[in-house]
């Protein structure tokens, strides 16, 4: 009994959101249908629009992070993070010779949502990752200023500015490990719950047009890396990849926009309604919330 006692007492729950531009409001629902089954982290990683949504409820591990984040996420959608008429975006662009748009509406929206200013001040062990432009490598904050660090996760190349912290250029982390369960694990999780936005639950189709050729190329990495990440893991680690219950049309190349964020309620509230069947459903769901 005692040494059952201390086996359950040393297992680690983690939380790992990946990246996924608008879809990433699939995950908030995740979170919600998480927290009404009681199921807590003891930590948090994400991955560029992970990264807020991890760190909303790493500052707060309760159903009143997913009120925030819904506000959050419709902010996204009103506050000119993606905005802006063609003439602006062009002038953009040739005044930084980098993006189309601004870190300041994102920065604004960040620094109104997240409650705290320091990631070391965030009530759970949080961690996110950024692609370091000068050593080519997947860098993670883990202490320093939270909306900088989440910033540098999220900066899409040629959508936003890369992101200086410390002395480095940091452009988006799903470049470089966009569901990083491989970090979870590394840190002591035993038990992950993978939140994700639906695109590894649907095939992959060729690329019909140009502009397809480059997002199906980094659609295919990004699902290898996650793939060999899983199959690397050791026995002894449980993982559970929560389904979206997004429509296959979702997951297709074609609806990667960046700027879709018409449908954020309902892809809310789908993913809740997906993965509480999936809460519900589980090997442990007659003996209470699966572990954590």
């Amino acid at each position: 009994m005692g040494d059952d006692g201390q086996a359950a007492e040393s297992r680690r729950c983690a939380f790992v959101l990946g990246g996924g531009g608008a879809l990433g409001a699939h995950e908030v629902g995740m979170l919600r249908a998480l927290l009404e089954h009681d199921v807590r982290p003891d930590l948090v990683v994400g991955t560029s629009v992970g990264a807020i949504n991890g760190a909303a409820v790493a500052a707060d591990p309760s159903p009143a992070a997913v009120d925030r984040l819904t506000g959050l996420w419709t902010g996204l959608g009103r506050a000119g993070v993606f905005s802006g008429s063609l003439l602006s975006r062009l002038r953009t662009v040739v005044s930084s010779g980098t993006h189309l748009y601004t870190a300041e509406p994102l920065r604004a929206l960040l620094a109104e949502h997240l409650p705290v200013g320091r990631m070391e001040d965030l009530a759970l062990p949080f961690q996110c990752v950024a692609a370091g432009i000068e050593q080519a490598a997947e860098h993670w904050f883990r202490d320093g200023p939270l909306v900088e660090a989440v910033l540098a996760s999220c900066a899409v190349p040629g959508l936003l500015p890369p992101v200086r912290v410390g002395g480095q250029t940091y452009v988006d982390g799903g470049l470089v490990n966009s569901i990083p369960v491989g970090r979870a694990v590394a840190l002591g999780a035993d038990t992950v719950y993978v939140l994700q936005v639906g695109r590894i639950e649907t095939p992959l189709r060729p690329p019909r047009y140009p502009w397809q050729v480059a997002m199906v190329a980094f659609e295919i990495a990004r699902r290898h890396r996650f793939a060999r990440d899983m199959a690397d893991l050791p026995p002894s680690v449980t993982v559970h990849v929560l389904p979206s219950g997004a429509p296959e049309s979702e997951g297709t190349v074609a609806r990667l926009a960046h700027r879709d964020f018409d449908r954020t309620g309902e892809r809310i509230e789908r993913a809740y309604e997906a993965s509480c069947r999936y809460l519900e459903q589980s090997p442990r769901a007659g003996d209470g919330p699966p572990p954590c």
